[in-house]
């Protein structure tokens, strides 16, 4: 190579700061009564953690209404309660893609399979593609990414955009050249909202990654699928994106720790922080529901506006590595 490379309520919310949430992280599924909840929520990855958080957390007259289901774990989830409502166990959808079409697929109120099993949507990018009946985008935290590499890699720890983006146009000043290339540089898996967003900060695009345009890309590894914010799939020859606030609750055992021999990169001089609203590539994430219930109970309730009860609990966002986001709670961006 040419160049080195390395009446709504939140309770327990001081709980949520304390060393307690270590020991005991947010449940992976909905846990405790009712076992089933009015909101029931699939999709992105990196925003599981604290919407799960807000699940354990947010209630209404005394009763939790969130339901969020993690990207990973059984085959098969159930998001109603099979007496009343038949029909909802459902193939657990991984990413905010698979989110997005889980809730698209519970709304098309057609008898079919799925219908009215989803309620909202997590996702970690935004998609205002055409979507029948219409989807709104509502920001409730800002995250940012950056580059997981090792400490004893082929990859410096500080690196310009500008440096990133060669690496993932397969540039062979940084990559070398193929079959053999010498350094791999990964994506997450399709339909990972972390996948879409850093290919748009790469300037690249998901349909040429697909058809071998930048051959040197991997989104698997000994045959299994990339995970967003894993970081042992890691070594001395790779670089993948990944959470800054995954990362760092990973780091505070909020959250299970995947990272690994993970460490995170510098980009154009601003090193990852705690709180992320300074960094560089930035993003807002988000909760997208049915645009038809913006005004409806409970989602007015719990996602709609800067005095909603998620956009209330700036506790819990901070606590899962997250900044405040200004725009907590609005509903402008809407899909046609």
């Amino acid at each position: 190579m040419n160049k080195r490379m390395a009446a709504v309520t939140a309770v327990g919310i001081a709980g949520l700061l304390t060393g307690a949430i270590g020991a005991q992280q947010a449940s992976a599924d909905p846990s405790g009564t009712p076992t089933y909840r009015q909101l029931a929520g699939v999709g992105s990855d990196t925003t599981q953690d604290v919407m799960n958080a807000m699940a354990g957390q947010i209630t209404i007259n005394g009763t939790k209404v969130l339901g969020s289901y993690n990207a990973v774990g059984t085959a098969q989830i159930t998001t109603k309660d099979p007496a009343t409502k038949p029909g909802c166990t459902l193939a657990r959808p991984n990413g905010s893609g698979a989110g997005r079409t889980a809730l698209l697929n519970s709304l098309q109120a057609n008898g079919g399979a799925g219908d009215g099993c989803v309620d909202f949507a997590r996702s970690s990018s935004l998609n205002l593609a055409a979507a029948s009946p219409g989807l709104t985008y509502v920001p409730f935290a800002v995250d940012a990414v950056t580059y997981a590499i090792t400490a004893t890699g082929v990859v410096p720890r500080k690196l310009s955009l500008a440096d990133l983006k060669a690496i993932y146009h397969c540039d062979p000043n940084f990559v070398g050249t193929g079959p053999n290339y010498s350094l791999t540089p990964y994506l997450p898996q399709a339909g990972s909202g972390t996948r879409s967003f850093w290919e748009s900060q790469m300037g690249i695009t998901d349909a040429d990654v697909v058809a071998g345009v930048y051959p040197c890309i991997k989104d698997h590894k000994n045959g299994s699928i990339v995970e967003e914010h894993d970081g042992r799939i890691i070594d001395d020859t790779s670089i993948a994106p990944f959470s800054i606030a995954q990362y760092n609750a990973q780091a505070s055992q909020t959250i299970p720790d995947l990272r690994g021999r993970a460490i995170l990169g510098t980009i154009d001089g601003l090193a990852p922080n705690v709180l992320n609203s300074n960094f560089g590539v930035k993003r807002d994430v988000y909760n997208v529901i049915p645009t038809s219930k913006i005004g409806t109970a409970p989602y007015n309730d719990v996602f709609v506006g800067p005095n909603s009860a998620i956009c209330q609990q700036t506790s819990v966002i901070n606590t899962y590595g997250f900044a405040a986001n200004p725009n907590c709670g609005d509903t402008s961006k809407q899909t046609p």
